[in-house]
């Protein structure tokens, strides 16, 4: 699958455009990953679901374009790419910092979005102590940033998922270790920064999925099953042995469930106002 190049800001951002039919899916790859990640998605979606994957700034083959790039930005460069897709509407599905991301866009263009998930991400911002550490991981980067990434990726799976996944995990370290050292510290520095999204839950009336893994140490199941509490129209998918990266530890059931939840965006609104499910176009609800 060739790659689309969008110039934003005089730069390359770099996305792909999949597939047939009305249901449009976006896809947004986590932290010092890329659209690749997201490839047998894509061959799966494709017959059914038009599916767009991007690649964030200064991730993959998309040039940085400032020395932070903030959660809002990177939204605003989502949806320029849309835009040049001639995208009005879409499920959007983030991973990690790409669900900072969809929290960001799903915020600013409301309008454009049928539903939205965080696969193994959430919308509250960083702690003190939480934005010490990323701070601290900025000056590892620019100091040894090769070392920092060998060591980061693994860390990202289960003790299980490292020994039947280490051909995937070493292709992740060798798309991290193409990024440049200050776009690495610009996305830490973007999730330093950035603000919290709870109002989102609470407000939105579009339908939210919720997908965590119940070894992940970064997103303790108290915070994800907190936050699922908030929509008026939640789905939640929970992973047993799985640990940040349920797209490639539980692929199968992670592909299955995304799916099956595009699916349903587009086919039922969520109960707004305790006024029961309003059907569109006719299609019965699943």
């Amino acid at each position: 699958m060739e790659h689309k190049i969008l110039y934003y800001q005089n730069k390359k951002i770099h996305y792909q455009d999949e597939g047939n039919g009305n249901h449009v899916l976006v896809l947004l790859h986590g932290f010092m990953n890329s659209l690749e990640v997201w490839s047998s998605f894509v061959y799966s979606y494709m017959r059914e679901t038009r599916v767009i994957a991007i690649d964030l700034p200064g991730h993959g083959k998309s040039d940085s374009l400032q020395d932070v790039h903030s959660m809002e930005l990177m939204a605003d460069v989502v949806k320029a790419v849309l835009d040049d897709a001639h995208v009005e509407k879409c499920v959007m599905i983030g991973h990690s910092m790409g669900g900072y991301v969809t929290a960001a866009f799903s915020e600013k263009y409301p309008l454009m979005i049928n539903g939205f998930g965080f696969l193994h991400s959430h919308v509250l911002k960083d702690d003190e102590e939480a934005k010490k550490n990323r701070y601290r991981a900025c000056e590892v980067v620019r100091n040894n940033r090769t070392g920092y990434i060998i060591n980061f990726i693994p860390n990202l799976f289960s003790e299980k998922a490292k020994n039947y996944l280490q051909r995937e995990i070493e292709n992740l370290q060798d798309v991290a270790l193409e990024m440049k050292s200050e776009s690495v510290v610009a996305a830490q520095m973007g999730m330093a920064e950035r603000e919290s999204k709870v109002d989102l839950l609470l407000k939105t009336d579009e339908p939210v999925l919720f997908i965590y893994g119940k070894k992940d140490s970064r997103i303790p199941l108290e915070l994800a099953m907190s936050q699922a509490m908030l929509p008026k129209h939640s789905e939640i998918l929970l992973l047993d042995n799985v640990a940040h990266m349920g797209h490639l530890e539980a692929r199968e059931i992670v592909k299955f469930r995304i799916k099956s939840f595009v699916e349903g965006c587009y086919k039922i609104k969520p109960v707004i106002n305790n006024i029961p499910f309003e059907i569109r176009r006719g299609d019965n609800p699943l």
